[in-house]
């Protein structure tokens, strides 16, 4: 069994998700993964969270344990040895310190950047807000959702459950290498949602590929209220002994 390499609080998720074409997503599948779908639908996600209570082969890191994070990524699945993990891949992370940045650059082979960033939550009895923001280019942009009502269980079968419940991370290692990694918490409850904001400057972030796509209305947008997680240090996949 891998060792833990870090562990945290993931806390108030917010995903919206986009339909997208399987073609746009192609040139970002590491090797020996391939594009999961639901339903026969192909998805890419926009995810902001907060970073709580974050250890780092058990030891906290000073200034380094509370922390937003806004990514990009989608969904794929590795046969291994007739078994399927159903993982995530990221095109692109956003977080507050270099530092970290660094770590998962290097050891994972993730695609991090550092930006400012900033989070708001607002929570009443009646209705809760929560908001991340990044500044890229002199902007901030921003990701932001009204819910209401009592956190609900993920339902078998349903989309959200297809987006929330994949416990693997893929990241391609240079031409023909892929790196997997296990992330381990819980099955997640939802809040739900009432309300949206989205404001983000799509093409200079992720390119032009993605402006259309994600500059449509989600599929999907909900709030899951997180838990703790364990990260698995990685391992580079032997493919040539794949099925």
């Amino acid at each position: 069994m891998a060792q833990t390499f870090l562990t945290a609080q993931w806390r108030n998720l917010i995903m919206a998700n986009y339909l997208v074409e399987p073609a746009l997503l192609e040139p970002y599948v590491p090797p020996g993964t391939e594009l999961d779908n639901w339903n026969g639908r192909c998805y890419a996600s926009l995810v902001g969270f907060l970073f709580d209570r974050t250890r780092v082969l058990g030891l906290p890191i000073p200034f380094h344990q509370r922390f937003e994070e806004v990514n990009l990524r989608f969904y794929v699945r590795y046969n291994d040895a007739g078994t399927w993990k159903r993982g995530v891949v990221f095109i692109s992370e956003i977080v507050p310190k270099r530092a970290i940045t660094w770590v998962a650059n290097s050891l994972y082979g993730e695609r991090y950047a550092a930006m400012p960033m900033r989070y708001q939550w607002e929570e009443s009895t009646v209705q809760q807000q929560f908001r991340y923001e990044w500044r890229f280019q002199g902007r901030w942009n921003k990701l932001e959702v009204t819910t209401q009502g009592t956190p609900q269980p993920l339902l078998d079968g349903s989309e959200e459950q297809f987006i929330a419940e994949h416990y693997w991370g893929y990241a391609r290692r240079g031409r023909h290498g892929t790196t997997e990694y296990e992330v381990v918490h819980p099955s997640w409850e939802l809040r739900p949602v009432v309300d949206y904001q989205i404001d983000c400057d799509i093409e200079a972030l992720y390119g032009e590929a993605f402006a259309a796509p994600l500059a449509e209305t989600p599929s999907s947008v909900f709030l899951a209220i997180g838990s703790e997680v364990a990260v698995k240090a990685g391992q580079r996949l032997v493919l040539d002994k794949n099925p």
